[in-house]
């Protein structure tokens, strides 16, 4: 068994002793973390720069949660959609939002500070950088909405991590998530997250079928395929190609009723099943796997890789 780490040991166990690039990097990691050095770095003409930079990264760092939050505010509030329609004037988002002249203020000076809004002539707010990217890929929002629950489960991070947190919001949120029953889970269960990677799809779908020409192919395969969105999008970039989907039964029945809905019953098919459990469908020539792979444990995803 190994030697806990210490400083002296430098993370090496037993008679195993540190190489030249190791004992170089432990001296670079005492001078970096001399107060003395720090203000003699943030000095110096030629690195002062660099501290300066490395400073800005902490307190990002730092202030991150704010800034989430802050963005969760405006998501919440609808301000990127309202100012969408052109500039205002606080006292008119004030009324729109439900804040106060001052509250509102407050998070929009926020906001500008994030380059998410602009202030504009005669004390208006706009929209700023950050902010058109919002209106112009709403699934963000829908992800933001949802990091909330990612917010609540931090409160506490080390009770997480140590697995002190028995019933954390995404558990409850993404139910087929260590689940061994996923397969029996409900359209109710299901739901929710179903619509939300249904409505980040957009921004993920484009850059895919961008990057590859799946019209060169004859039947494509989609595991965990949701609601059909990526399917749908592929079945407009290749006309001819068929359509397989694969995911639990509750979402597989989401899939046939928006391959109906599109038109697309006579060449694509939703199978329900769960790959931890069951066998994929035959047949297909081209395999996607659309943000599934990073949502399991390593040992399913090898099973998956494999099948």
């Amino acid at each position: 068994m190994g030697t806990p780490f210490s400083m002296e040991s430098s993370g090496f166990d037993g008679d195993r002793k540190p190489g030249l690039a190791d004992r170089l990097r432990d001296a670079a990691d005492r001078l970096l973390s001399s107060p003395r050095f720090h203000h003699w770095a943030s000095a110096f003409p030629l690195t002062r720069w660099k501290a300066r930079r490395e400073a800005r990264a902490l307190f990002d760092l730092c202030g991150g949660f704010v800034y989430s939050q802050i963005l969760l505010a405006c998501v919440r509030v609808d301000l990127f959609r309202l100012l969408a329609g052109g500039p205002m004037d606080v006292r008119r988002i004030a009324t729109r939002i439900g804040m106060s002249d001052e509250a509102a203020t407050r998070l929009l000076d926020a906001a500008v500070a994030l380059r998410l809004v602009t202030r504009r002539s005669g004390g208006r707010y706009g929209l700023g950088m950050l902010g058109t990217a919002m209106v112009a890929n709403p699934g963000i929002a829908a992800m933001v909405e949802h990091h909330g629950r990612i917010y609540r489960d931090f409160e506490d991070p080390l009770a997480l991590l140590r697995g002190l947190s028995q019933r954390t919001a995404l558990s409850q949120y993404w139910p087929y998530a260590g689940n061994e029953q996923s397969s029996a889970l409900e359209g109710e269960r299901v739901r929710d997250y179903t619509a939300l990677m249904a409505a980040s799809q957009p921004m993920v779908a484009a850059e895919v079928l961008d990057a590859y020409p799946v019209a060169m192919h004859r039947c494509l395969l989609d595991v965990g395929g949701g609601d059909g969105s990526f399917l749908a999008a592929a079945a407009q970039r290749a006309p001819d190609l068929t359509l397989q989907l694969f995911d639990l039964p509750a979402v597989a029945e989401r899939a046939r009723m928006r391959f109906d809905a599109a038109g697309l019953a006579a060449r694509a098919t939703a199978f329900g099943g769960s790959f931890q459990s069951g066998e994929l469908p035959t047949g297909a020539d081209l395999v996607s796997l659309v943000r599934v792979l990073h949502d399991h444990d390593d040992d399913d995803v090898m099973a998956l890789l494999r099948a």
